[in-house]
């Protein structure tokens, strides 16, 4: 099973693109409270003075909401938003494009905009500073440059990378926010609300367990509750209850953590093949026929949140608590503390 087949990937794949299950506003947005109330009063400020939101960076995970907060601060302040990604902008002139299209005050976001080339970024700094774009036309000694005012606008880049961003990039963001992996019980209020959007039933100790297996990611919740959903209409009377949710993640081989099959590989590899570490990153990634960066983000972050996996500075290694899931012997070792 590769990635993208995983149900429980917190990678954003077609049938996640549902806009009825987006909330349009700050209040309706569920959890990152932290990070809602300083956007609400940096919103609210650059509306009552009538100026452009300054520059924001949002970084975390994937699935998480980052999209969604861009699309709810363009609606907060009351205009458009214009959507694109780091590798869809090979050329200056792709950059250009995008940002000669924007009326005063709009939002750009760029997704992954880790992904950006060099060059591009570049270009994009006088944006950001001066709302100028200055383009090279031409070449050798006919080249000439020219400047394009461009009005005042917002950015805002989402990143899984943000170590990938250059400092002269991270600098140009007058605000920067890291997001969290979600607590069970606001990802309890976001099943309760996909349910009540897509009106099915559901008992509290469905809402529960789903939230549970759901790695402290709201897409990934969401995700869940469409595949038990189609179990319910099909084997049941509609309702989801907790017996017709625990049959159907068993099903999808999902079990009471919210581990599936890829991360038992990715556990056992280290325990069976590398007698549980310290084992390197690559020796991992070749192990189990994997790229290192597929490793990074999306095999790693929750195994090393709920503590199967550390860090050392000799490599990855497998905690007692692997040992225990895999049902194997722990022996403390001697990179153990």
């Amino acid at each position: 099973m590769n990635d993208k087949e995983r149900i429980i990937t917190a990678m954003s794949i077609k049938e996640d693109e549902d806009q009825s299950l987006r909330p349009q506003t700050l209040d309706q947005y569920i959890g990152q409270n932290d990070i809602k109330e300083m956007l609400d009063v940096y919103i609210k400020a650059a509306v009552k003075r009538k100026e452009a939101l300054d520059h924001l960076l949002l970084y975390g995970p994937p699935g998480l909401g980052k999209t969604t907060l861009a699309q709810i601060v363009a609606h907060e302040l009351g205009v458009n938003i214009r959507v694109t990604s780091g590798p869809a902008i090979e050329r200056s002139g792709d950059l250009a494009a995008v940002l000669s299209s924007l009326e005063p005050g709009d939002v750009l976001f760029i997704d992954e905009i880790h992904r950006l080339p060099r060059f591009v970024e570049e270009v994009l700094y006088a944006a950001m500073e001066d709302y100028v774009l200055d383009i090279v036309i031409g070449k050798d000694h006919e080249s000439r440059s020219i400047r394009i005012d461009l009005p005042p606008f917002t950015l805002v880049g989402a990143t899984t990378r943000f170590g990938d961003l250059s400092a002269p990039l991270r600098d140009r963001f007058g605000m920067v926010f890291r997001l969290n992996y979600y607590e069970d019980s606001d990802l309890e209020k976001i099943v309760r609300r996909t349910s009540s959007v897509y009106q099915n039933e559901i008992e509290e100790d469905a809402v529960q367990s789903l939230a549970k297996r759901s790695r402290g990611t709201p897409r990934i919740a969401n995700r869940l509750f469409r595949r038990v959903r189609d179990f319910a209409e099909i084997i049941g009377d509609g309702t989801i209850d907790k017996k017709i949710t625990d049959h159907a993640l068993s099903k999808l081989g999902i079990d009471d953590h919210g581990l599936d099959n890829t991360d038992y590989r990715y556990l056992k590899a280290i325990v069976e093949k590398f007698s549980g570490g310290p084992v390197g990153i690559e020796t991992i990634a070749a192990s189990i026929s994997e790229e290192i960066t597929t490793v990074e983000d999306v095999y790693e972050p929750y195994l090393m949140m709920e503590g199967y996996i550390k860090r050392t500075p000799r490599g990855r290694m497998a905690t007692e608590k692997t040992y225990k899931a895999l049902g194997i012997k722990y022996y403390k070792g001697l990179f153990d503390k």
